[in-house]
């Protein structure tokens, strides 16, 4: 459900643990740990949302903690990227992969790492932020991060609409700038192929650091399916050094819009039991 997040985080966490506990109630399931996904920054280790972007006022909140004490189970906080990732390699497309990196195009740009078959997350859980690798350092304004031309700044489902709406189009989402492009249209087409390239130039770059046998595209630009993977597949590999490109598969996310959820239990998974 939506957070609302403009009514703060005592009225946000109530409906959130309201709607936790009715979950269990509707499953009858025996719980024994609780997981948390948020977008950063969050101190995972402590268990406190630190300033989380897309909740403005929640500042140095101990999530972990009143969670703790609403349920009397442990609990734990991740990024919900890298929760996210979590998910994926436990039980969808990344799963028998040692070295995976996640990738979910969307609003903005995130991720996550696996290494060695475990998640990377950096001193304080904050590390795998994808979407803010940069793909041309003088280019567009980043409104994620305030620097110039992450990732996120190009292949994100806001800047394909933005972009195609600079370029004369009046459309209003991603997917309207993909079925622009599919039926022909030329100007929605250069947006696309754009999206692609910086796309495929920012895994390329990813898949050189990390050397993964497996990358997975999650997020809502991603249900455009093959217009989207096709072309940064191919790219990929075609940018990427010889002996990372020749084993590497990038593949569709299988989870969909219950990513967040399993992904929250996988890290509870890992990290609790």
């Amino acid at each position: 459900m939506p957070t609302d997040a403009a009514r703060g985080p005592e009225d946000g966490l109530r409906r959130l643990f309201d709607l936790g506990r009715q979950a269990v109630q509707d499953t009858g399931a025996d719980v024994a740990a609780v997981g948390i996904g948020c977008g950063g920054p969050l101190d995972s280790a402590a268990g406190v949302l630190i300033a989380p972007l897309h909740l403005p006022g929640w500042t140095d909140v101990p999530v972990v903690g009143l969670a703790a004490a609403e349920f009397s189970l442990p609990v734990v906080l991740d990024n919900d990227a890298t929760a996210a990732a979590a998910g994926e390699h436990r039980f969808g497309a990344g799963r028998g992969a040692s070295n995976m990196l996640y990738l979910t195009v969307s609003t903005g740009v995130g991720g996550g790492v696996i290494l060695d078959g475990r998640v990377f997350r950096g001193r304080t859980g904050n590390g795998g932020e994808l979407g803010h690798v940069t793909v041309d350092w003088r280019g567009r304004l980043c409104k994620g991060c305030g620097r110039l031309g992450c990732l996120e700044a190009y292949a994100s489902g806001t800047s394909i609409a933005e972009r195609a709406r600079e370029a004369g189009l009046s459309l209003e989402t991603a997917s309207d700038v993909a079925a622009a492009a599919r039926s022909g249209d030329t100007v929605a087409k250069r947006v696309w192929n754009e999206t692609c390239e910086a796309l495929a130039c920012g895994v390329a770059s990813l898949a050189n650091v990390f050397e993964p046998e497996r990358v997975v595209i999650g997020g809502g630009v991603s249900r455009e399916g093959e217009q989207l993977l096709g072309p940064v597949r191919e790219q990929v590999r075609a940018a990427a050094i010889g002996p990372v490109a020749r084993s590497l598969e990038v593949v569709a996310a299988e989870l969909g819009d219950t990513v967040g959820v399993v992904g929250a239990a996988a890290v509870a998974f890992e990290r609790l039991l």
